[in-house]
């Protein structure tokens, strides 16, 4: 396929995707805004209002400021009504992440992700523009650059990690085929890069299953204290629809808060507060209904959760450690050590990323320590990782493997002899795998 074409389909991509996402913040907001104000409703803030949360939903911090005439009305303490709300509701980003990732792998299968990549980004980057241009908003102000960058940020990593995936494992016939030629004369340490990034995949996405299942769980055991405390906010059927999608939204955000508790470190929910494994210390907290599932309870045992990250290391470790042995790559130790490292450091990468777009501010005062700390997440996460990764990955080889590769070996020499010449065998010279008395 031309390149031209494939540039074009990727800005096609990258219009959808910019076009779904703002759509998934406009439809309910026009249906809420009509439902609210009725024919007297001042259209003309719905979609400054739309672009704000569509920055807001791929990490850009909003400086809130809530009118003079509300504070006075409502009797709102002065120094409360400017704060920064800087917790990233996930489920706009990872969607705007995903989609182009499968851009980039549909612009690389059609053999030219450059292009693709550097066309879906163009786009995307046009219509960032356009909405940092054109959705100001007063009450909940976006700093101008940083609402148009951090977007296209998100796009182009999930392009560039779709399209170079693809064409490490496919090949471009290019500058991914020549990077792989040089990798692949590295021997025994060939396998380490490849192995290293597929064994940290297996870590994430086990994590994040774990963490999604445990906030199932929270559910299931303090749903109770959830609906106590939407029954305590005195909403209407409006109100409590807004609530209701804002923390749908907020979903993958929590998933991070649950890891972060399973690692060890836990996550905050205001100054001087912590909700770790080791106990949990809360004051006075905000009624937002997801916060019924914040865990009570201190136990010693609830400790033992931190054994799961170890524990996903530990597969990651014996997935790839299945693959070198069928496939006979990186038989040293010193490659399966680096691969073990490579593995919880890039796992450990990707949890410090997600705790800083999970952490920030949610609101003046105490409030503006919310989440986990990247840091204490990233080296929970990094040590648990590799001792699990590195007890499968350099623990004695067992002798069904060294079985398995005298199998091979003795293919090997079958298939050499098979090989060999008629004439050689007739005239009585030595090949593989014979014997000459």
């Amino acid at each position: 396929m031309q390149r031209l074409t494939v540039a074009l389909l990727a800005a096609l991509d990258a219009a959808i995707a910019a076009a779904v996402g703002l759509a998934v913040l406009l439809a309910p907001l026009t249906l809420l805004w009509t439902i609210a104000f009725g024919a007297a409703a001042d259209w003309g803030a719905l979609w400054p209002a739309s672009g704000t949360l569509w920055q807001f939903g791929h990490g850009a911090a909003m400086q809130i400021t809530i009118p003079d005439e509300v504070v006075r009305s409502t009797g709102i303490a002065p120094e409360a009504a400017r704060f920064t709300l800087s917790v990233t509701p996930l489920a706009l980003l990872l969607f705007t992440l995903l989609f182009a990732a499968r851009s980039g792998r549909r612009a690389s299968a059609a053999g030219a992700w450059l292009s693709g990549v550097i066309g879906g980004t163009a786009v995307f980057a046009a219509i960032s523009l356009l909405v940092a241009l054109t959705a100001a908003v007063p009450a909940a102000r976006i700093p101008f650059w940083v609402g148009a960058v951090l977007p296209v940020a998100v796009y182009l990593a999930g392009a560039l990690a779709g399209a170079v995936r693809h064409a490490w494992s496919e090949g471009d016939g290019g500058v991914i085929d020549r990077l792989h030629d040089v990798v692949d004369d590295w021997g025994d340490w060939a396998p380490v890069p490849a192995e290293a990034v597929r064994g940290a995949a297996v870590t994430l996405v086990a994590l994040t299953g774990v963490g999604a299942l445990g906030l199932a769980v929270m559910m299931v055991l303090r749903g109770g204290e959830v609906i106590a405390l939407f029954e305590s906010a005195h909403v209407d059927g409006l109100g409590a629809t807004v609530i209701t999608l804002g923390q749908l939204a907020y979903l993958p955000t929590l998933v991070v808060w649950s890891v972060a508790w399973i690692a060890g470190p836990g996550f905050a929910v205001g100054a001087g507060t912590a909700v770790s494994p080791a106990g949990t210390q809360l004051g006075v907290v905000p009624g937002i209904p997801v916060l019924g599932l914040l865990p009570p309870v201190d136990s010693f045992w609830t400790l033992v959760v931190v054994l799961i990250p170890i524990a996903a290391g530990a597969l990651a470790g014996w997935m790839v450690r299945s693959k070198l042995v069928w496939e006979g790559g990186a038989e040293g130790y010193g490659p399966r050590a680096v691969i073990a490292a490579g593995i919880a450091l890039l796992s450990a990468g990707v949890a410090a990323l997600a705790a800083v777009l999970a952490s920030g501010s949610i609101g003046p005062g105490r409030l503006a320590e919310t989440g986990p700390q990247p840091g204490a997440l990233a080296l929970a996460i990094g040590l648990e990782v590799l001792v699990g990764a590195g007890i499968l990955l350099l623990a004695p080889r067992h002798r069904d493997e060294l079985a398995e590769e005298r199998t091979d070996r003795w293919r090997e020499e079958m298939a050499a002899f098979d090989a060999a010449p008629a004439d050689a065998r007739s005239s009585g010279q030595d090949t593989p795998g014979t014997r000459v008395d």
